[in-house]
């Protein structure tokens, strides 16, 4: 099973117990191959990588796959100054048949991966159901600019399944150049509003317990067993303050490995950048929270 990462050195701290989550709950992890699309890593962070692997019995292969996002996707519109996330776009360049599944390092993966490799995958792209497109993000974009009805179907992009040969078939890397060209300014929510914008609300769907969505300043998402928990928003549980603000720390931290923390929690300059860009959400998270609690205390 080909399952794709995309990350870059400020990703990494999520990454390890998106890692080790996937690993201990996989049945058999010899069915999986992890491929990791890696923007300026060095290679001490692809040592620990297969490291962590090691350290959790990982039985199956690894490879690692270098990409400029800037010189890539420069041209696009970045997301805080960053363009990793568009590396998604690159694996229907890298495998040529079959299914790739793509997860965000985000995730806490408590159900068995290889249960959706078992779904049926008709559709070039499939993602669970989110939003009607007027409560996305960019909706000026869909409504206005593209004329979407406001309840076309919008998906989050934090783990998808991709069909090969119907990427193929339908020429979608054609689609994807000529919106990018149209559009590149468009993107809110960089290759998401782009990977929506290519399916005008027709992807397949997948149940809805592979991506539920965790917001900072939410309790824990209900009937959260056998599903993949998504850290939506910011701050993550291992953001500054995100001990302090995300109800989801506890059990981010359930998979966050000695070794893991030891190498990536610490204080850095790129650290302290994400914080001051991510201030605004910092304040409202906090704000939301002392108000739920305060909430509480009167009931």
């Amino acid at each position: 099973m080909d399952t794709f990462f995309n990350i870059n050195p400020l990703g990494m701290e999520g990454l390890g117990a998106t890692l080790t989550s996937l690993i201990r709950n996989c049945s058999n992890s010899k069915e999986l191959k992890l491929w990791f699309l890696c923007s300026s890593l060095h290679q001490r962070d692809k040592d620990n990588i297969l490291q962590l692997l090691q350290n959790e019995g990982f039985q199956g292969i690894s490879e690692f796959i270098d990409f400029d996002a800037m010189a890539t996707f420069g041209h696009l519109r970045s997301l805080h100054g960053d363009w990793t996330t568009y590396g998604r776009l690159l694996i229907p360049n890298i495998i040529k048949s079959g299914s790739a599944l793509y997860l965000d390092s985000d995730l806490i993966i408590e159900c068995d991966i290889l249960d959706l490799h078992k779904i049926k995958n008709d559709s070039a792209i499939s993602a669970v159901l989110g939003c009607p497109v007027q409560y996305a993000l960019e909706n000026q974009f869909f409504i206005k600019t593209l004329n979407w009805h406001p309840d076309t179907h919008y998906f989050n992009a934090g783990v998808l399944v991709f069909n090969i040969p119907l990427w193929e078939e339908q020429n979608i890397a054609l689609r994807v150049k000529e919106i990018s060209d149209n559009y590149s300014n468009e993107f809110l929510s960089a290759d998401q509003t782009l990977l929506n914008a290519i399916c005008e609300g027709n992807f397949g769907h997948l149940p809805k317990e592979f991506n539920m969505p965790w917001y900072p300043s939410n309790p824990q998402p209900k009937n959260n067993k056998n599903v993949i928990l998504h850290f939506v928003g910011s701050p993550k549980p291992w953001d500054i303050f995100g001990k302090t603000i995300h109800a989801g720390y506890d059990t981010w931290n359930t998979y966050n490995t000695s070794f893991w923390e030891k190498e990536y929690d610490r204080l850095t300059f790129s650290k302290l950048v994400r914080t001051w860009k991510i201030r605004k959400s910092i304040f409202k998270n906090f704000k939301n929270k002392l108000t739920k609690k305060n909430d509480h205390l009167v009931n």
